[in-house]
């Protein structure tokens, strides 16, 4: 399993559990609360007292990095279930809700799922709104789940900027990729 040739930057995280016990079948985008370069972003794993980290890294100029391997499990979205399932990106946001992302963020996501799909075998973006739906739903072989992290912690991640945009996301990331 190759990592992304979109990264321009590399800072590995020690935070990770090793290799994956599932294969990918999600990607769980993150709102990192604050509009950081990708150097900062990555360089806030770098301890092992942090206890998270994630796989990829988007800074505020939309240039991404690479934090731990997506072959192996970040430690990223309070459930370990999800993470051994899912690439996870944090993205440079503003500091408050709605956690708003500027243009080059939001287009390097969209480029980044893309590529994580593509190299995944992945066809299709999926989102479904409703937490208890989308995680019992059955991902299909080729296909990819949007989930996000409020789902298992009481945060508010990935910002309602972006939750209320993840529906036509999905669309962006779908067109792309051909559907």
């Amino acid at each position: 399993m190759a990592n992304s040739p979109l990264v321009s930057f590399t800072k590995l995280s020690p935070n990770h559990s090793g290799k994956r016990t599932c294969s990918i079948s999600r990607i769980t985008p993150h709102a990192v609360v604050g509009q950081l370069s990708v150097e900062r972003i990555c360089d806030c794993f770098k301890d092992r007292s942090r206890q998270a980290s994630c796989n990829y890294a988007i800074g505020a100029d939309g240039r991404i990095g690479l934090c731990v391997d997506e072959q192996n499990r970040s430690w990223c979205s309070s459930s370990r279930d999800n993470d051994q399932r899912a690439v996870t990106i944090e993205c440079a946001s503003d500091l408050t809700e709605p956690y708003a992302m500027k243009p080059e963020v939001y287009s390097a996501l969209v480029k980044l799922c893309v590529d994580i799909c593509r190299r995944n075998g992945k066809k299709r973006l999926v989102w479904i709104a409703d937490r208890e739906k989308a995680l019992r739903y059955e991902v299909k072989e080729n296909e990819m789940l949007l989930t996000v992290h409020r789902w298992f912690a009481r945060k508010s991640c990935p910002g309602n900027w972006l939750m209320e945009r993840l529906s036509s996301f999905a669309d962006d990331v779908n067109g792309k990729l051909g559907i």
